[in-house]
């Protein structure tokens, strides 16, 4: 028994230690001055640090969050003495906020060279918002949808210019089809627990498709879009997950887990930061980045096909025009 005991622990010492040795940081020096960017879900955990870190090089950033962002930006401005720092409120659950957002950023802003697609959700308590979509897969993914394409011209105008989509390591574990694409509940005998999972996971395997779809159809515009996978970050996101599931054992497991692999949010947000200003991703477009580093996707992200329909039947989701596809 103490020897087994004795084992796991030398197992996960040693797994905790390569997780640390592991953990890309982007080494990237670039100045920011004179550049604007969008961040998601700004306001804390992986937007909050990726927004601080392109502040303190100079970049006029504009956070975009549903909730209160004044503490923040005050924060970001007293630890940068950048005074550039612009909040507006995006409600990603609402397609209508996010066409009203998208259409003040191209009245008032002249330039964009960095849209960073980051807010999420793990899951969500109804099964549908007053565009009749769920409001998780919503979020996460349809809202990013319709925001990038309202603000192509910008950054086309802007180029070179990026785009940048949080993704997960959980796209590996999606169950996406053309059916589930808009999941309903409703329809669903499976646990609330593998319900949001699913759904999560669904959700980043649809950005990282569509951040795909996108480098392919700007190709000769100068810009490019990729998605990341900030690896495992101890976030306020998962204080929400642990709400929605209320397993007092699942709790304990992934708080174990947290405690001992996972990344905070400065570290996490390193990933984001190197696709959205390292020099070294130059022109690379219609990757996959873990780590500071170019990374394999799910094998149905390499089905061209499909993922054309997904994308197809997102345009019909989000109810974009004619004059606004690409």
């Amino acid at each position: 028994m103490w020897i087994l005991l004795m084992s796991c622990c030398a197992v996960i010492f040693v797994v905790h230690i390569f997780c640390r040795m592991s953990r890309g940081i982007t080494r990237s020096s670039t100045c920011l001055i004179g550049k604007t960017a969008i961040v998601t879900g700004a306001n804390s955990g992986l937007g909050y640090q990726t927004a601080l870190n392109l502040a303190s090089r100079g970049c006029r950033v504009i956070m975009a969050d549903v909730a209160d962002m004044e503490n923040s930006k005050l924060n970001i401005i007293k630890h940068t003495n950048n005074h550039n720092i612009i909040a507006k409120k995006l409600d990603l659950s609402s397609l209508q906020s996010v066409r009203e957002f998208a259409s003040d950023i191209t009245k008032t802003e002249e330039e964009l060279h960095i849209l960073i697609n980051n807010a999420g959700v793990p899951g969500s308590e109804e099964n549908r918002t007053k565009d009749d979509l769920h409001p998780a897969m919503q979020i996460n993914y349809f809202g990013h949808f319709l925001l990038t394409h309202l603000l192509i011209n910008l950054l086309k105008k802007s180029a070179p210019s990026r785009i940048v989509f949080t993704s997960s390591i959980l796209a590996f574990t999606n169950n996406l089809s053309l059916a589930n694409l808009n999941f309903d509940e409703s329809t669903s005998n499976n646990p609330k627990f593998y319900r949001h999972l699913c759904i999560y996971s669904n959700s980043k395997l649809a950005l990282l498709i569509a951040s795909d779809k996108f480098a392919e159809k700007l190709k000769g515009t100068g810009v490019i879009s990729n998605s990341v996978h900030p690896g495992l970050v101890t976030t306020p996101i998962y204080d929400r997950a642990y709400s929605l599931v209320n397993s007092q054992i699942i709790e304990l497991a992934w708080r174990c887990v947290h405690f001992f692999f996972a990344k905070d949010a400065w570290e996490g947000s390193q990933s984001l930061v190197h696709a959205a200003v390292s020099k070294k991703v130059g022109n690379l477009t219609g990757k996959y980045f873990a780590d500071c580093k170019p990374f394999f996707k799910p094998l149905c992200a390499y089905d061209k096909k499909w993922c054309e329909e997904i994308w197809n039947a997102t345009e019909e989701l989000v109810h974009l025009k004619p004059n606004e596809r690409l």
